[in-house]
């Protein structure tokens, strides 16, 4: 298995793979200057030997065009040990699931998503793909994301809210009126900048 990012995201991809016991054979990154990180080698491109893997990069229009680049890769799921993940909860391809998060029940997970560490999504959630859920954020019951948001660090979204495609939910927002595509929703209550 190899990891498309060695950057911050694709050391902690790195380490829940490791901790699962599964074989991590190289990164593959375009920075000519990365030679090693977490003792693994560091190519350009894909091994054409390895056809499993995972994208270890935090910013979603990235994930998505790697995703998109890359349709013969066989995309894993990884689920920290240390997550709490129902058993009726659906998960995509290429989803991580960082350490201390929780998924309750009848989630729906798309795939490339990020349930980054402590992070919290209830019952009957939908995540479409390309979502990133950031640290310690908190999705109450029935809330809908669309395709490539990234929800900030600590943000948190009452009951039943639908947020569009492709926006972005400022760090510690609080979420109680439905967002619309596209949209940058800061403060307290959010608002729409």
């Amino acid at each position: 298995m190899f990891i498309y990012g060695a950057s911050g995201h694709g050391k902690v991809v790195c380490e829940i793979a490791q901790a699962l016991g599964l074989p991590v054979e190289v990164f593959v990154d375009d920075n000519p200057n990365l030679q090693e990180v977490c003792n693994l080698p560091v190519n350009a491109k894909i091994p054409n030997q390895l056809t499993a893997g995972i994208l270890g990069i935090g910013n979603n229009q990235t994930r998505k065009k790697l995703a998109n680049q890359n349709p013969t890769i066989e995309f894993q799921i990884l689920l920290h040990p240390k997550a709490n993940i129902s058993p009726s909860a659906y998960l995509g391809s290429g989803t991580v699931v960082m350490a201390g998060a929780t998924i309750n029940a009848s989630v729906q997970i798309g795939t490339h998503v990020i349930v980054n560490t402590n992070a919290s999504v209830d019952h009957d959630c939908v995540l479409e793909d390309f979502v990133h859920i950031s640290p310690n954020v908190a999705l109450s019951g029935g809330v809908r994301v669309g395709e490539g948001t990234h929800i900030g660090i600590g943000a948190c979204v009452i009951p039943g809210i639908q947020i569009g495609k492709w926006a972005t939910i400022g760090a510690g927002a609080v979420i109680i009126n439905d967002v619309p595509d596209g949209a940058t929703v800061v403060g307290n209550p959010g608002r729409v900048l």
